[in-house]
């Protein structure tokens, strides 16, 4: 049942990771999730402490990761269309790779300046606001990626801590 467990945690850890990127995942929450799976293992002691405040962390930057878009957003006279923009950049991105790489920057950006030029007629102010909104996208994905990684760093971690009564068979 243990290794069921961890299997399950470390593709949650995973898709949380992904989920950092992928606006329609909650990262944080699903990382966490992983977290809590390798700690219901009968060789991993259970820490409520650390599950308590590791899920607040994720719970919050969950919250933020809707509120700081839009405070850049606002911030640069952007709208909700530089913000709709941003996330249909996002997703060109992800699955029309044209750019390679570089295009999960420059994709929604694009989006976002695209959504503000139909929502506004003046080129400066929507290139502004884009760039609000891009900003704050990149905000939130930056602080979802560290939190995701941060989990799944302690996941690693905590694994290797317990190897020994995790994998018996191998020690």
């Amino acid at each position: 049942m243990d290794i069921v467990l961890l299997i399950l945690g470390f593709v949650l850890m995973l898709v949380g990771v992904l989920g950092s990127f992928l606006p329609v995942l909650p990262g944080p929450p699903i990382s966490w999730a992983g977290l809590l799976l390798l700690h219901l293992t009968a060789a991993v002691p259970d820490d409520w402490w650390f599950l308590g405040i590791t899920a607040g962390i994720a719970l919050i930057v969950f919250a933020l990761d809707y509120v700081i878009p839009a405070v850049g957003t606002k911030k640069f006279g952007g709208s909700k269309a530089g913000m709709i923009g941003t996330t249909i950049g996002l997703l060109v991105a992800l699955f029309f790779p044209i750019l390679g790489p570089i295009g999960i920057v420059v994709w929604p950006f694009i989006g976002a300046f695209v959504g503000e030029l139909l929502n506004k007629a003046d080129q400066k102010t929507a290139t502004k606001a884009a760039f609000g909104s891009f900003l704050g996208f990149l905000t939130g994905t930056f602080l979802k990626f560290l939190v995701t990684g941060a989990y799944l760093v302690l996941f690693l971690s905590t694994l290797w801590e317990y190897r020994t009564a995790l994998f018996p068979i191998f020690y």
